[in-house]
């Protein structure tokens, strides 16, 4: 299976790095021709500009500016989105990818006033997440990163198949020891994506 693995830590030393490395090692271990997609190195460009939005829904002049992440998107079986949740969203890099790239044609289509997905050829979704928040915060605050991916995510991709939710919450008191389970976690389940 193809699968695409987004990206969004600046920092190269970083945890968020090791899982991302982990990620597409184990993905690849398993047989997967993986699309290593980190967007901070590949320096892409989170801002939605004027132009952008004016030409959002204009098919396919929308494309023009993001034209090699659709097709890498298109090409895609499978997604894993491998990042930090900061302030209980998605760092902006990868909200602005979404913003970008997820465009009408591209990741939906109008159809007579209704949302059709146009993303059914991803098979299988995944999320590798980090929080500095404890798993009661992150409820409390409402979750918004998990339910972007088991919700909206989903439902944009397959409705109806589960999706491989990996977290590790409270990294602001976590240990090595903890970092380390998370790591093996993280490669037990891609191996098994």
């Amino acid at each position: 299976m193809r699968v695409l693995v987004l990206h969004s830590h600046p920092v190269e030393e970083s945890y968020g790095k090791a899982l991302y490395r982990q990620t597409v090692e184990s993905l690849g271990k398993a047989g997967h021709t993986v699309d290593a997609c980190d967007l901070y190195e590949e320096q892409f460009d989170p801002v939605l500009s004027r132009h952008d939005r004016l030409v959002y829904h204009d098919y396919p002049e929308n494309l023009k500016l993001v034209g090699s992440h659709v097709e890498r998107l298109k090409a895609a079986e499978g997604l894993v989105i491998c990042t930090p949740i900061w302030n209980f969203g998605f760092p902006a890099i990868l909200k602005g990818y979404f913003d970008r790239v997820w465009l009408p044609g591209v990741s939906f289509e109008l159809v007579n006033g209704k949302v059709e997905s146009r993303l059914r050829h991803i098979r299988k979704l995944a999320a590798v997440l980090t929080y500095g928040a404890t798993p009661f915060r992150a409820f409390a605050a409402g979750n918004p990163p998990k339910k972007i991916v088991k919700r909206v995510l989903r439902a944009q991709i397959n409705p109806v198949r589960p999706v491989t939710f990996l977290a590790h919450y409270d990294m602001n008191n976590c240990t090595p020891e903890t970092r380390a389970r998370f790591l093996t976690r993280v490669g037990d389940a891609m191996e098994r994506f």
